[in-house]
């Protein structure tokens, strides 16, 4: 009972983290850990069903909060805007990449943090453009190749940041999670003997 308390409480503990990271201001543009999280969460998580949990809790804490300093005129950026279902829906994909992603193996990690940033940034972007831009983007795209080609470019340093971060969020999350089970649950298990 003792390990699924200290379980969870790391989970609350990394949402919390999460989810003020991202909404400190001055940070990157897209430099924010919730793709890690979701990878993460999709390949450590045993139940799958608590696995979409840990990203989306952490968006959904962070969202409330922009909102509340958007409300007091802190932030520019609204925490809830039209078209953020779809935001949500993209993390729970981004889950399920996590799940084929082996924990033991750096090679997949990497793979799986480069396709799930790639993918987040492909998908979000082609629903700007074809939604002719979010509340908070107000910039329209003409519905043309050009457009959606603009439409990519103008991202381009929301994926630049968001890789970066998802590459570093990822190396700190397993790799964490590979030195607690390697070192301390070891010295605890033998402690016990």
């Amino acid at each position: 009972m003792k390990k699924e308390t200290s379980i969870v409480v790391s989970f609350v503990l990394l949402v919390l983290m999460a989810s003020l990271y991202r909404i400190l201001p001055g940070r990157p543009l897209g430099f924010a850990p919730q793709i890690a999280m979701a990878l993460f969460a999709g390949s450590i998580v045993k139940n799958k069903k608590f696995s979409f949990l840990l990203p989306l809790f952490s968006m959904l804490i962070s969202d409330i909060i922009y909102e509340v300093l958007f409300e007091y005129s802190l932030s520019p950026v609204p925490g809830f805007y039209s078209g953020q279902f779809l935001n949500y829906l993209l993390f729970v994909g981004l889950t399920v990449v996590g799940f084929a992603v082996n924990q033991t193996k750096p090679i997949q990690i990497l793979a799986g943090a480069i396709a799930s940033t790639t993918l987040y940034f492909m998908l979000s972007n082609f629903a700007v453009w074809i939604g002719g831009g979010l509340d908070i983007t107000n910039l329209p795209y003409p519905k043309t190749m050009t457009g959606l080609l603009h439409c990519y470019a103008e991202a381009i340093p929301f994926y630049r940041g968001s890789l970066y971060a998802t590459l570093i969020f990822s190396a700190v999350l397993f790799g964490g999670y590979f030195l607690i089970n390697k070192y301390f649950m070891q010295k605890l298990v033998l402690s016990k003997a």
